[in-house]
């Protein structure tokens, strides 16, 4: 009987800690790492999530919560991402945030493929259908194709996760999309949460399998700790915005016309590195390219406006070249996981408008360089006025033509009796024929330079 005993009191304490490894439960007190997950799904963002959950791995944290909030993405990031989120040794909870937020396109592969996930009210989540890079169907096999690729991708992520296939597929098959309260009813999704402690109150208690061992999440009064982008990740990341990957191309486009009215080096190259930096983003986003084309051509316009005089014909030509190649600048995306985005409204006309103000400006100035205005004696130039009975000397020797330095800056002179001056001569102006002004020699000075 003592042996009995003695072997049970052994036994007790190794079956309780086997009991324990099966099914831990994650303390309430360890931290709860937040990752938010906003705009387009590239692979700067694809490689923050993977940092971001491997540093809560090495950190013990209780779970990794991703704020999603995108229209969709690139396909080899999505995959990224999906295979960080199946292969991570810490739970993974997604949350489609904030209110009137989405998980298009990529979002809805991402959202399925975590182990738990929650949506805030008023956010919807689908629309993953293949399309071309018109937003028309695929033909023929190229497009059973990709529709299968598709279909079998989010099917094993569904089986993966344990989320209803059917409707998975339908997302897919039928680009369809739900909003949360039906993604809910669907079982698609784990519940419904307007703030990150009522995710973390809703998933605690559930039991999930992660790495091949059953854990029992405990973190209602977990704290969460956000974990954002690095400056360089949040700056890349911020070229794949589609507002922000415009602005810099158009900006860039002005800083290179402005290099070529005024060279100075400085804007020339700041235009280049904005256009660089543009297509950096581009690459992360369904480009049209005749969209970028008539930008392009909008740019010809506006410099041969300012080299052809055409009465502004070119600039009104130019502004609507402008806003069509901004309006269809990007497409539907050409696979499932491709963001559906355009060019905000407001700042095409913002940059319009500013455009129209800048091209007057220089057809303002054009016409100014191109004529004199004479008030009360005074002689207007382009670089300033030249009053009557100014002073200057002979830059260049009038035989009878040549230029003199007054009013600040060189002109174009001649002598009023056809005579010659010698450079240094004194001279006084008494009069201009168009941009050409008449001096005759300064009696009351003989100031050499």
């Amino acid at each position: 009987m003592h042996r009995r005993i003695s072997r049970l009191l052994f036994v007790a304490p190794l079956l309780m800690g086997l009991l324990g490894l099966a099914a831990p439960a994650l303390a309430a007190g360890h931290s709860v790492v937040v990752l938010p997950a906003t705009g387009i799904v590239d692979n700067v963002l694809a490689g923050y999530l993977a940092e971001g959950i491997k540093a809560a791995e090495d950190d013990d944290a209780a779970a990794v919560v991703v704020r999603l909030n995108t229209p969709g993405g690139s396909l080899d990031a999505t995959q990224r991402i999906v295979s960080s989120f199946l292969g991570a040794k810490v739970p993974v909870i997604v949350w489609v945030a904030p209110a009137g937020g989405r998980a298009a396109s990529a979002g809805t592969f991402i959202t399925l493929a975590a182990n738990l996930s929650f949506m805030a009210p008023g956010t919807n989540i689908g629309a993953a259908s293949p399309v071309g890079g018109q937003g028309e169907d695929i033909p023929g096999t190229l497009g059973e194709k990709v529709r299968n690729d598709a279909i079998a991708n989010i099917t094993a992520i569904a089986e993966a996760r344990g989320r209803p296939v059917d409707w998975a597929v339908a997302t897919v098959a039928e680009a369809k999309s739900y909003p949360a309260s039906a993604a809910v009813t669907a079982g698609a999704v784990d519940g419904i949460a307007d703030s990150i402690e009522e995710v973390l109150r809703q998933a605690s208690g559930r039991t999930l399998l992660i790495g091949g061992v059953e854990r029992t999440l405990d973190i209602a009064g977990a704290a969460p700790d956000e974990l954002g982008m690095n400056p360089f990740q949040g700056f890349l990341h911020l070229l794949s915005d589609p507002n922000i990957a415009f602005l810099l191309f158009t900006v860039g486009f002005y800083g290179l016309f402005f290099e070529l009215q005024n060279p100075n080096f400085v804007t020339g190259i700041l235009g280049g590195l904005a256009i660089i930096l543009a297509f950096i983003g581009f690459g992360s986003l369904p480009l049209n390219v005749a969209g970028l084309l008539l930008i392009a051509l909008a740019i010809v316009l506006f410099v041969l406006e300012a080299t052809v005089t055409s009465h502004g014909l070119l600039t009104v030509a130019g502004l609507v070249t402008f806003v069509l190649g901004a309006s269809a600048l990007f497409t539907a995306p050409g696979d499932p996981t491709g963001p559906f985005v355009q060019v905000a409204g407001p700042l095409i006309a913002a940059m319009a408008l500013t455009t129209a103000g800048f091209m007057g400006l220089i057809a303002w100035s054009a016409v100014r360089s191109r004529r004199l205005v004479t008030t009360s004696g005074l002689v207007g130039g382009v670089g300033g006025g030249l009053a009557i009975g100014s002073l200057g000397v002979v830059k260049a020797p009038l035989n009878p033509a040549g230029s003199i330095y007054a009013a600040g800056e060189e002109w174009s002179a001649r002598t009023a009796d056809s005579g010659s001056l010698e450079r240094g001569d004194s001279v006084r102006v008494i009069g201009l024929d168009g941009l050409t002004a008449i001096v005759e020699p300064d009696a009351s000075s003989s100031s050499q330079p």
